[in-house]
């Protein structure tokens, strides 16, 4: 086991004037890695990625170095690396900070998985609200290419690395891999039926893989600094640091780096703990699609395996943290509106399992619930588990499943109570469905 705690890896730069600057990068130890990459063979970094134990960090927890091992080669095709930067999840706000403060690192991190994966063409493929986001990227792509480390001749190797800042049109499901291709080749972003993987039909129908912002600028400096660099932190089978954003009930929201295998109650407490006269009651330990954990789980390690055995996911790493003032059935029914609107209409499972859960919910809270209404929730989550076209329908279902686990004496409340919440509870439903759909039509008519 290595280092757990706080600790400054990926966001060395983060508190460096002007580091999305060349020269100031470069100050600090920039474009080294890339150097080290030139020296070593497509193979060995694979390589390299695999003994380090990357994961991806972009929700799914997959082996990278596999991933990367997947792509087919001689296949007389262009290899694709496509870099998702449609970071969308509710609660999910790790990947801003870096490629707003520190973008050359991304850049770099691009270049280093290129040439492991034998890729000469890169996208990145940005969230459209992401208006600084963006012109940083583009600023940090347009001096890489300046100083020739993009290009034909990337530092005077021969070897070609091009990058391509695509901005997407704010649609989540678009941070979805497959539906991310569709969009990106200018179709409606819808997911694909696989088999076949992108591995081998990916954009254009070429190999591709596409990997998290994190994910990919961690891979840079483990080829650049090896896998003991990585492996110094987090555990044997969760390794390395990971950046986590932070967020509800807590004194000091905002971005934090904790290497994987730390307690979530110590994550909690370097966000300066619950707010004042609070209790913590429950969380969200991966973003808004995770399955939720109760004040009892606080004490776990944040790694893949600890949040598997607590029946929950590790996901973006995005802790929401909710206290007892809060109500759990409010809360979920937020993210449950969320998943209906954000759903693509492809497969009926999302699409109509969507909008009856957000209805039941709207029954319980206004005050018409029925007894049998818990039942019919769980029912309707597990006709759509497992059985839309993508992960979203799981999304939408997680939050709603785990709830009922672990809180159905609220709910049991809410239905004696005529939807009325303890006294103790504050209130955070913005909006029945009816006045959501009359701003929207306000909005729409343009008053």
């Amino acid at each position: 086991m290595g280092t757990l705690g706080p600790v400054t890896a990926l966001s060395t730069r983060y508190d460096v004037d002007r580091a999305w600057d060349i020269d100031v990068y470069e100050d600090h130890g920039g474009y080294q890695n890339v150097r080290a990459a030139l020296d070593s063979t497509p193979d060995d970094m694979i390589q390299m990625i695999k003994d380090s134990g990357l994961r991806g960090r972009g929700g799914a927890g997959f082996p990278t170095g596999l991933k990367w091992s997947f792509i087919a080669q001689d296949t007389g095709k262009p290899v694709y690396l496509v870099v998702n930067a449609d970071e969308s999840e509710p609660g999910t706000f790790k990947d801003r900070p870096l490629m707003e403060r520190d973008p050359h690192s991304l850049v770099e991190g691009i270049i280093v998985s290129c040439l492991a994966i034998q890729s000469e063409m890169a996208y990145i493929y940005a969230r459209g609200e992401f208006g600084l986001v963006s012109r940083r990227l583009r600023h940090a792509i347009e001096q890489a290419y300046e100083r020739g480390y993009l290009g034909a001749d990337v530092f005077g190797s021969g070897k070609r690395v091009d990058i391509t800042l695509h901005r997407g049109a704010a649609a989540y499901i678009c941070g979805e891999e497959t539906a991310l291709l569709d969009s990106l080749e200018g179709r409606r972003g819808q997911p694909r039926l696989r088999p076949p993987f992108p591995a081998t039909h990916g954009l254009y129908g070429c190999p591709t893989t596409v990997n998290n912002v994190e994910t990919v600028t961690a891979a840079g400096y483990i080829v650049g600094q090896g896998p003991e660099w990585f492996n110094q932190y987090g555990t044997e089978k969760s390794a390395g640091p990971k950046l986590m954003c932070i967020s509800g009930e807590v004194k000091r929201p905002g971005n934090y780096e904790f290497a994987l295998g730390t307690p979530v109650s110590e994550m909690i407490a370097a966000a300066g703990g619950m707010l004042d006269d609070r209790e913590l009651k429950f969380f969200f330990p991966g973003g808004s699609s995770t399955p939720i954990l109760t004040a009892e789980h606080a004490d776990i390690p944040y790694t893949f395996e600890a949040m598997t055995e607590a029946d929950s996911l590790l996901g973006t790493g995005a802790l929401m943290v909710h206290s007892d003032k809060t109500s759990v059935v409010e809360t979920v029914y937020r993210y449950v509106k969320f998943y209906e609107h954000e759903s693509c209409g492809k497969c009926t499972p999302c699409r109509e399992g969507g909008y009856w859960t957000a209805q039941v919910y709207e029954r319980i809270l206004d005050g018409r619930g029925r007894a049998e209404d818990l039942d019919l929730l769980a029912d309707i989550s597990n006709n759509i588990f497992g059985r839309s076209f993508c992960a979203l329908g799981d999304a939408l279902t997680s939050p709603v499943l785990s709830s009922l686990e672990h809180f159905r004496d609220e709910y049991e409340y809410l239905l004696r109570s005529a939807g009325r919440l303890p006294d103790h509870m504050q209130s955070v439903r913005t909006a029945t469905a009816n006045e959501y759909l009359e701003r929207n039509d306000l909005a729409t008519a343009g008053v």
